[in-house]
C-alpha cells in the first residue's frame, strides 16, 4: 500500500467509524453548569491573583537590584 491510500483509509475510518468523545450531547443554555462556571471563573481569578503577585515580587527585585529602594 502507498502512503496516500493509507492515509485516505485512516481519514475513512476516522470519520465514519468514531464519535466525538468531547461532545456526546448537545449543552443545555438554558440550565448551565454553576459547578463548572464556578470553577472556570475560580481557576481565571486563582491564575490572575499568581500573575499579579509575581510581578510585583518582579517589580520588587529590580528596584532593590538597581538602587531604587
Amino acid at each position: 500500500m502507498t502512503f496516500t491510500q493509507l492515509l485516505s483509509r485512516a481519514a475513512l475510518v476516522s470519520k465514519v467509524g468514531s464519535r466525538s468523545f468531547f461532545q456526546g450531547s448537545k449543552a443545555d443554555m438554558t440550565n448551565p453548569n454553576w459547578i463548572r462556571v464556578g470553577l472556570a471563573f475560580g481557576s481565571a481569578a486563582f491564575i490572575w491573583g499568581l500573575l499579579f503577585k509575581q510581578n510585583s515580587a518582579d517589580l520588587h527585585e529590580y528596584r532593590v537590584r538597581n538602587g531604587l529602594e
